[in-house]
């Protein structure tokens, strides 16, 4: 497939026609009827719509030319739903829309809201986003798929309809990975900046790309571009790394990975939530280092992704003391618009994180949302009451503290991301977990095994027993089978011990014994390894799992090198 083409400094050709469209909007001319909130607003009979092969900045202008106020509000909510189909529910799925939107069904509340776009959201094993993971609504490519056809059939009978409804969802890979069946899952970010080779990553997130776009999803929450500067754990192995021009790169890649597939890349969270230990979704942490820290360390990865084309960036939940400080970034100016557009100069959407997180609920729902697209976000995302946030924002138009140019201008860059993203068939689930896309997540992977300590390039000696800390008896399996298949016999008990330690994991959990001790998420925890091999996967995949036992094997060498420092410990024995 083609790449979708972005310019990404070029100024947004749907911008300059704002101030004819505002003038027209206060021309004195009678005001089109407002529809009530359960219907759609018809389209007036004088639109123009552009052309379908016209630029994409140009059709968005067009398009909110002909949308009333309701359709513009509802343009710039992205909330989830309950539900794994558009249109069928369970009651207690339906009493959980009731309660967010005052509907039954994810395609009443695109309908009644006049949605620009949902989130998919859902759970998954060592998610340091759990908590505002109110539902799960993916199960299977399948269902996803005929899920995001309900959601897009509802959308189309809208005003807006012409332009494509926005589907996301934050498949970052590694600990935060919503859809996990059926799919090509690749080594988390913080492999792929072990590994340190953005073709393999651009590869990688390609056919991640692809396959999301199978399944209906056209905006991913990812990559990270958080540069790891504390021992996170809310961040950790999402991120790329320690090294700012590391992750540059790295996220440079996935951005165009994605979007070569026609999946919206969202680079967050800014302007860094790396530089924090602490956790967004449940306290408002403090950014406390200086601007010249920021513009040398967290900023890079996100001036990289904007270079490389990234349609959105996604503000965080952070108080950043040497720009505004007390104001969390995704209600502040002078970070948002002053910053990320001014200095960094994107010209694309800005997203908030989930404004159902602890920061953001310091206000009502639509209190919340006026004050940040105020403050420049283009899309509000997971708001804790759709009809509140509406009901808000319509107010703060109709008084005055919400700018219509300021809503105009979101939706015009929402639907010119949109746009965009148009006119792109969706693969076939067929293309799912090909082996194709199985094989670019295996070589990343396996350029990512870093040995930290031991001798490179020796195969492990003897039979050998696999152990891991508690509740990792799928990742087991998985090594014992990659080890049988590599050669290496393994047995229950009394041979060469490889054990295991994943996201969470501490000192209690490593094993005084193990011959070899793997780390597969941040490897920190090897400093206080005994064992006499150390190494290190960054992620627990099926992928990883087979490149780990190739080096335990012999048959393949650790090129890789820790991209966090880990104390005492090199970031590689295996050369430079």
């Amino acid at each position: 497939m083609g790449r979708v083409s972005i310019s990404p400094r070029r100024a947004c050709v749907a911008l300059a026609a704002l101030t004819a469209l505002l003038a027209s909007g206060c021309s004195g001319e009678p005001e089109r009827p407002r529809p009530t909130p359960s219907s759609p607003a018809p389209v007036p009979s004088s639109a123009a719509p552009a052309p379908a092969g016209a630029d994409p900045a140009a059709r968005a202008a067009a398009l909110v030319a002909t949308l009333s106020d309701e359709d513009l509000v509802g343009q710039v909510l992205m909330p989830y739903a309950y539900g794994s189909s558009a249109t069928k529910v369970s009651p207690g799925s339906a009493a959980g829309n009731r309660a967010l939107a005052g509907v039954d069904t994810p395609a009443e509340m695109v309908a009644k809201y006049r949605l620009g776009g949902l989130i998919l959201v859902g759970f998954s094993a060592d998610d340091p986003t759990s908590g505002n993971q109110e539902t799960t609504n993916v199960d299977n490519p399948k269902q996803v798929r005929a899920l995001t056809d309900g959601l897009r059939a509802a959308a189309g009978r809208l005003p807006a309809g012409p332009a494509p409804f926005l589907i996301g969802t934050d498949q970052e890979y590694g600990v935060v990975t919503r859809i996990t069946d059926g799919v090509t899952l690749l080594p988390s970010p913080l492999a792929a900046g072990a590994a340190g080779n953005p073709a393999l990553t651009e590869a990688a997130w390609r056919a991640a790309g692809a396959e999301l776009a199978a399944m209906g999803v056209n905006l991913d929450f990812a990559p990270v571009a958080d540069v790891l500067a504390t021992r996170s754990t809310v961040i950790g192995s999402r991120s790329f790394g320690a090294d700012p021009k590391t992750a540059s790169a790295q996220v440079a890649g996935a951005v165009r990975g994605l979007q070569a597939e026609g999946v919206g890349a969202a680079v967050k969270h800014f302007p860094g939530h790396g530089l924090t230990a602490a956790d967004s979704h449940t306290d408002l942490p403090v950014v406390g280092q200086s601007r010249a820290v920021l513009d040398r360390t967290a900023f890079p990865p996100f001036h990289a992704g904007i270079d490389a084309g990234a349609m959105a960036v996604m503000s965080a939940h952070l108080d950043v003391k040497a720009v505004d400080p007390g104001t969390p970034a995704t209600f502040s100016r002078k970070l948002l618009t002053d910053v990320l557009r001014g200095q960094l100069g994107f010209q694309g959407v800005v997203i908030t994180d989930g404004m159902n997180m602890a920061p953001a609920k310091k206000w009502s729902p639509g209190e919340a949302a006026v004050r940040a697209l105020n403050a420049g976000n283009d899309l509000i995302l997971m708001t804790p009451n759709v009809g509140q946030a509406y009901d808000g924002l319509r107010a703060a138009l109709k008084d005055g503290s919400l700018p219509r140019t300021r809503l105009v201008e979101a939706v015009t860059r929402v639907l010119t991301m949109k746009f965009k993203l148009a006119d792109r068939p969706a693969p076939a689930l067929s293309t799912l977990d090909s082996a194709g896309h199985r094989k670019a997540a295996a070589d990343l992977a396996a350029a990512a095994v870093t040995m930290l300590r031991g001798r490179c390039g020796s195969p492990v000696a003897g039979p050998v027993t696999v152990t891991s800390s508690g509740g990792r008896d799928g990742t087991r399996a998985a090594l014992t089978a990659a080890l049988t298949a590599a050669g290496v016999k393994v047995v229950p008990s009394g041979g060469t011990v490889v054990h295991l330690v994943g996201y969470g994991d501490g000192s209690k959990d490593l094993r005084a014994d193990a011959t070899v001790t793997v780390a597969m998420d941040t490897p920190y925890v090897l400093a206080g390894a005994k064992s006499p091999t150390l190494l290190a996967t960054y992620s627990s995949t099926r992928a990883s799992m087979t490149a780990l036992a190739a080096v335990l094997a012999g048959k393949a060498r650790p090129t890789g090198h820790s991209p966090v420092k880990v104390s005492g410990l090199p970031a590689t024995t295996c050369g430079t």
